[in-house]
């Protein structure tokens, strides 16, 4: 399943248009066998959160490691993606393939976010080190994988991506302005815009 929602941003807003993509791996979402609910959770993140203008691009497609590869490429290379967010795959599971499918897919790893990723979960659940969770970055392209519940990907992504958009501005893509009461994300003083 694919598709695309263009969001306006605020008016107020100093931030630059970007563009992001939701990536969900569940074999059983893309046959239509229960409807998604960890893309809708993202998509309502980048609501809350982010005011900048956005498009989004929504790929579900099933858990197979070649195909969740050429998605990651088409989104950064062809789309021009400048952030992509998973979510599904990152357990011990055999189908679970999202981080090796990231990993031979980036240039370089950013294992902070995985760290800090299975930090957040471990106050919620002690499963959370079986999560495989990792991020890297593919040309001006961060991806990053989300775990799959919608509860758990808000409980991440709210803390995740207070680091996002400096990471961002630092691999060359637009300034990405948030919701200060939704996501005070973090930059220094010398590069904010306000």
């Amino acid at each position: 399943m694919d598709a695309f929602t263009s969001i306006d941003g605020h008016s107020d807003s100093v931030g630059e248009r970007a563009v992001i993509g939701i990536l969900v791996a569940s074999d059983r979402a893309s046959s239509n066998e229960y409807q998604d609910e960890g893309g809708p959770a993202i998509l309502q993140f980048l609501n809350e959160a982010i005011q900048s203008p956005l498009d989004v691009h929504y790929r579900c497609i099933p858990d197979a490691q070649e195909r969740i590869e050429s998605t990651m490429i088409e989104l950064a290379d062809e789309v021009g993606c400048h952030v992509i967010v998973t979510t599904g795959g990152t357990g011990p599971a055999e189908r679970d393939v999202t981080p090796e499918a990231t990993e031979r897919v980036v240039e370089r790893i950013m294992p902070g976010f995985g760290e800090q990723m299975r930090a957040i979960s471990l106050q919620y659940t002690p499963t959370a080190i079986l999560s495989r969770q990792t991020a890297g970055i593919r040309g001006s392209c961060l991806i990053f994988n989300l775990p799959g519940r919608p509860k758990s990907i808000r409980e991440t992504i709210d803390e995740i991506w207070k680091a996002v958009p400096y990471c961002v501005d630092l691999i060359g893509g637009p300034y990405i302005d948030c919701n200060d009461e939704v996501c005070n994300a973090f930059r220094p003083k010398n590069a904010r815009r306000r």
